[in-house]
């Protein structure tokens, strides 16, 4: 969906002014068609669509303080872009300040880009509000492997599931992961042979019973998604259930994300699933989620991943790694910068199972999650400096990130979660912009 955008025209223009409005008009069309529909051009005062999810303001003029109670009537979020460039022009901050200082939530983008976003994160909430929904996959979540650790998992609550569908209109779906499963292993091998050929995965060392069981998860996965329809992201719980399955499903969200463009999750994990949705949909920006092992926390992040140290480095307090099941975690390949699908690592999934084995591009990412009370986004600007390997370990290869800020006390008190989403590139701009569309505080560390 796109955003739909209620452009605001001022009566006391003169015949130039209008002109230069008609032309600007053009401008936004062109610039952010993909993204956005224009309605006609209204008068302050006069009714909004009610299919508007923003006011536009493709011109100011000193009419705009004259008439701030009437556009304060309007009572929804104003994105302000009068360069021929497509952006704000900086002789508006005085007259955005006034309208901020009246209570109303303008958007002032000075990028091409943070437009985009915010457009893009309007059409994603709209999108959520008319019942987007989320297929999980699982039985009886915390009861299964690793209780000890699964137990104490928030996403696996139902006050959990209301917050998050009374919050943001979404729909969450519940099916029995065991069933799915038992559906995969009766499908023929020639039926999943044909299928996993045509998808030219890179692997290293995986036998074709494993390949040909990923292959059959992702071919029930997909059949449920298509016999529910409409839905926006899927996930299912991999590792605490693993009892019920022969392999994991990295490479099922691999291959719906790369033909449905449907988001995906790992263990089960409903506010990944949202973060990740409501994040890339908005951004665009390549994301995955990974455990953080701060080391600030010791022997409590290491002894998990069977290794006796971190890497010798200067300033420890302010590094962590980024570890899940054995690898840096899954990321769909068209956003790696190395991908390859081995043999599982975790002594928690069947023999069978497969995992993968990717890496970001080194330098400059972010972290980021939405906390569980779904008022406030977490941000830590960071880098992806190395990647380091253990072998026979739980951490065969990881991500040593250091945050840019120094902020190392302030992470370790801040942190909502373990499993955290990485973004490559600094994207701290974004998402203060995209915090603002959903009203949540954001929180930088």
């Amino acid at each position: 969906m796109k955003a739909i955008l209620a452009p605001i025209y001022f009566p006391a223009t003169n015949e130039r002014e209008r002109g230069e409005f008609q032309d600007q008009m053009r401008v936004l069309k062109e610039m952010y068609g993909d993204v956005a529909e224009f309605l006609e051009p209204i008068a302050p005062g006069e009714p909004a669509a009610p299919e508007a999810d923003a006011i536009l303001f493709p011109q100011m003029i000193f009419e705009a303080f004259r008439v701030a109670d009437k556009l304060a009537e309007y009572n929804m979020p104003m994105i302000v872009l009068t360069s021929r460039f497509g952006t704000v022009e900086m002789w508006d901050w005085e007259i955005i300040t006034y309208l901020r200082e009246k209570g109303m939530n303008v958007f002032s983008p000075y990028t091409v880009d943070i437009a985009k976003t915010v457009l893009r994160a309007l059409a994603v909430k709209k999108t959520m509000k008319e019942g987007a929904r989320f297929l999980m996959l699982q039985d009886s979540p915390g009861e299964g492997k690793q209780a000890y650790i699964f137990k104490r998992f928030y996403w696996y609550e139902q006050e959990c599931t209301q917050r998050m569908e009374e919050t943001f209109g979404i729909r969450l779906i519940y099916r029995s992961w065991s069933e799915v499963c038992e559906e995969a292993k009766s499908i023929p091998d020639e039926e999943a042979r044909k299928v996993y050929e045509s998808w030219d995965v890179h692997q290293e060392g995986v036998c074709e019973h494993s390949c040909l069981s990923a292959a059959k998860l992702y071919m029930a996965v997909k059949s449920l998604i298509n016999e529910i329809g409409g839905v926006e992201g899927v996930g299912s719980n991999c590792l605490n259930e693993s009892m019920y399955c022969d392999t994991t499903p990295c490479l099922a969200w691999n291959m719906i994300f790369e033909k449905d463009n449907i988001i995906w999750a790992c263990e089960g994990d409903t506010l990944t699933l949202l973060s990740t949705f409501i994040l890339y949909r908005s951004i665009e920006a390549p994301i995955m989620m990974t455990n953080l092992y701060p080391f600030l926390v010791g022997m409590a992040a290491l002894a998990h991943e069977k290794i006796d140290k971190f890497p010798d480095i200067e300033d420890p307090a302010n590094h962590c790694l980024g570890v899940h099941c054995g690898y840096f975690g899954f990321a769909p390949r068209q956003f790696c910068s190395s991908w390859t699908m081995r043999p599982k690592v975790l002594e928690i999934v069947d023999d069978n199972a497969i995992v993968i084995d990717q890496t970001f591009p080194k330098g400059d990412c972010t972290l980021t999650k939405i906390y569980p009370d779904f008022k406030r986004l977490s941000i830590i600007q960071a880098e992806i400096e190395d990647y380091v390997e253990y072998p026979g370990s739980d951490c065969r290869r990881g991500a040593l990130i250091r945050y840019k800020n120094g902020s190392g006390e302030k992470v370790m008190e801040n942190l909502c979660s373990h499993h955290s989403l990485i973004m490559t590139g600094d994207q701290a701009a974004k998402l203060q912009q995209l915090a603002k569309v959903f009203g949540w505080e954001a929180i930088t560390m």
